[in-house]
């Protein structure tokens, strides 16, 4: 249960105000359907996060505890400073004539593949040794994400602070990550 939300979490925190719910914001006004979008963006969170867990379980068999702490800690700096730095624009995907459903599915597929929320998947599937658990949890964190974004379109974003929700998530990514790799190296 630690590594579902865990892993929910991390990735709905490193979602927030990230090129994916960027791309979900221009694909909803885009496209009408919701729950063709809704279903392309599960499908791409789940496909991503099972891709990532898996990697991370076959890593966890591999390594040792201590190493498998480090890598945690490291996946949670990494998402700490992608919090802090400033969100590139993401291709909108405008020349994709292939449906709401492909179009967010495999538009958030290939954005996502190397981003925060996939190191950090695959960096809780190592530490707790639980894939599954750790899929669910991040696929569900990568949904919820989004999926708001799509049935409140840019209502999502009024009045929430983002810049704040970055900055002290990136913040206390930087610590709990620095803790970690520091507790791993036995440096405390």
């Amino acid at each position: 249960m630690d590594a579902l939300l865990l892993a929910l979490l991390a990735c709905l925190l490193v979602e927030m105000g990230d090129r994916c719910q960027l791309l979900t914001l221009a694909l909803s006004v885009r496209y009408r359907n919701r729950a063709a979008l809704i279903a392309g963006i599960i499908l791409a969170a789940f496909a991503n996060a099972a891709l990532s867990a898996i990697a991370g379980g076959l890593l966890s068999k591999t390594i040792g505890p201590d190493a498998r702490t480090l890598l945690l800690g490291l996946a949670f700096l990494f998402g700490g400073v992608g919090l802090l730095m400033p969100v590139k624009r993401p291709d909108l995907l405008n020349g994709w004539r292939i449906g709401p459903l492909l179009t967010s599915g495999l538009g958030l597929f290939i954005l996502a593949f190397g981003n925060s929320a996939q190191f950090l998947t695959a960096a809780i599937a190592a530490r707790t040794a639980d894939p599954v658990l750790t899929a669910i949890g991040a696929g569900m964190g990568m949904s919820l994400a989004c999926i708001p974004v799509i049935l409140l379109k840019s209502q999502f974003f009024i009045g929430l602070p983002l810049r704040w929700i970055r900055r002290i998530g990136g913040i206390l990514l930087l610590i709990a990550g620095a803790a970690m790799g520091l507790g791993a190296l036995g440096l405390l």
